[in-house]
């Protein structure tokens, strides 16, 4: 046993959105072998009550409170620095002094980092082995961002998209090994890096089939009377915001003329304004739920048409887990090691998503047996033990550790101010 410095973006804990079933996962994958320091920021009031969860699983935590509106403020000031908008976002100088003094006190064997603008926080000059997964290349997912984006922020997103590549571009060469989600992401960060190669590999994501699972035998939330197809999904991330307005105004209407009990729900937490203004008598609007598996379950469809998409959605995995059939897009599904027409179905376009979807809805056997197939394909090889599996390697050759002995107590833990409601946007 060893002990690692873990660093994310944000707090690993509820695993209740993309990024943090990732990061949960990894902390969950480290604290079964090493003594973990984590530090991290929360961004949201509510998460605050599971603090003591994470300190259960760690020898040291340090959580720094992060304001959205206050840090957006002050990422403006990397247009002065000339750097990535992203990396005064997340700087503060109470969590580097932590880091300062983890390093110096406990001397850590080695450091991981979740996110890449978290590898602010282990400077080159540190001595210390880093590994960093950077999950997806962010600097090309706001590239992307400019193309749908008209002016101002197409080109504030296009230069954040070239200032940001050149830092995750300085951190590969520096760090022992990095990590992204799947082969295409680890493809497309060397056409963009190629004197990166041989330092860059994939580690997919996976699922919790046991928790993710068709037999706890929830009720359901739907009326007998409608045929419910849901996307789930934190509901103030861009791309989901672009992804259910699309589906409500180019897919449903279409989809509605063939099967007319056809019910769209949108599952997710913090709605928009522009994602509220959708909730129709055919569109409903759930906003934050206790539990998205009921809506997945009783789903008859669960559609994921996401239009700018980067690595694997693990909204996929989690609809496939439950024995749902999934209707995706193309670049949404791209990751994922599945026969399109078996495991799932895949669209291109609004026209090709009102074919799948209506013929699974109106032939329910096929859509069963496409649902069981899911599931066992995830039970095969989206365990996330399998899928992190990777990384051990990598911790051993960067420095086989002490030997120290295991020790459940954690010997550290601070939490700057506590946050309030009103304190975040």
């Amino acid at each position: 046993m060893s002990d690692v410095l873990y660093l994310v973006h944000r707090l690993p804990y509820p695993p209740n959105k993309g990024d943090k079933v990732r990061s949960y996962h990894l902390l969950k994958h480290l604290a079964a072998k090493h003594r973990v320091f984590l530090g991290t920021f929360i961004d949201d009031p509510d998460d605050a009550q599971h603090i003591d969860t994470l300190r259960s699983m760690c020898a040291g935590l340090h959580v720094e409170p992060l304001h959205p509106r206050f840090a957006r403020v002050r990422s403006l000031s990397g247009l002065l620095t000339g750097e990535a908008l992203t990396l005064p976002y997340y700087r503060s100088a109470a969590l580097a002094a932590w880091v300062e003094r983890t390093i110096a006190e406990h001397h850590p064997d080695a450091a991981v980092i979740f996110s890449s603008a978290m590898a602010q926080y282990v400077p080159a000059g540190s001595g210390l082995p880093t590994l960093v997964d950077l999950v997806d290349v962010d600097s090309a997912k706001w590239t992307q961002y400019a193309d749908q984006h008209r002016w101002p922020l197409s080109w504030l997103y296009r230069r954040e998209g070239r200032t940001l590549l050149q830092f995750e571009r300085a951190v590969v060469q520096r760090v022992v090994h990095s990590f992204l989600v799947t082969d295409a992401e680890v493809e497309l960060f060397l056409k963009l890096a190629p004197e990166c190669a041989g330092r860059v590999d994939a580690v997919g994501n996976g699922v919790d089939a046991e928790y993710f699972s068709p037999h706890h035998r929830q009720p359901s939330p739907f009326a007998a009377d409608e045929i419910p197809v849901v996307f789930t999904g934190a509901m103030d991330y861009w791309p989901n915001v672009d992804a259910v307005t699309w589906f409500a105004s180019d897919i449903l209407p279409s989809l509605c003329a063939s099967v007319p009990s056809v019910r769209f729900y949108v599952v997710g937490m913090r709605p928009t304004p522009a994602v509220q203004a959708l909730a129709s008598e055919r569109v409903i609007v759930t906003g934050t739920v206790p539990d998205v598996r009921p809506y997945l379950a009783h789903a008859r469809a669960v559609v994921a048409p996401l239009r700018v998409a980067r690595g694997i959605q693990n909204k996929v995995l989690e609809a496939m887990a439950m024995g749902r059939p999934v209707i995706a897009s193309s670049s949404c599904a791209g990751g994922i090691d599945a026969t399109p027409g078996e495991e799932f179905e895949t669209a291109t376009d609004a026209a090709t998503f009102v074919t799948q979807i209506s013929a699974l809805l109106q032939n329910p056997d096929r859509a069963e047996a496409m649902g069981r197939a899911a599931r066992r394909l995830v039970q095969q090889r989206y365990s996330w033990d399998a899928r992190l599996a990777r990384i051990d390697r990598y911790l051993e050759s960067a420095n086989p550790g002490k030997g120290r002995a295991p020790g459940p107590e954690a010997v550290g833990t601070t939490l700057a101010e506590p946050l309030n409601s009103g304190q975040l946007a």
